[in-house]
């Protein structure tokens, strides 16, 4: 199976940047997610910084649900 994508540069180029940076992009959101997750699960914490975290986690995470993204794909 192929698949062909075609833009119209210069109109396209927010499309075509988004394109042609989609892995890179969810490889920073991946490895944020995980950093997170470390710095929620291994790192010692006052309850400040644990609340920010976790609050950063679940944003994170609501977000990357509510726009159907599956990191682990």
């Amino acid at each position: 199976m192929k698949a062909i994508l075609e833009f119209n540069l210069p109109e396209d180029e927010v499309e075509y940047y988004c394109a042609n940076k989609g892995t890179a992009m969810l490889n920073v959101l991946w490895e944020l997610q995980q950093e997170l997750r470390k710095m929620y699960k291994y790192e010692e914490l006052n309850e400040y910084e644990y609340k920010i975290v976790e609050r950063m986690r679940d944003f994170l995470n609501d977000s990357l649900n509510d726009h159907e993204i599956n990191l682990n794909k």
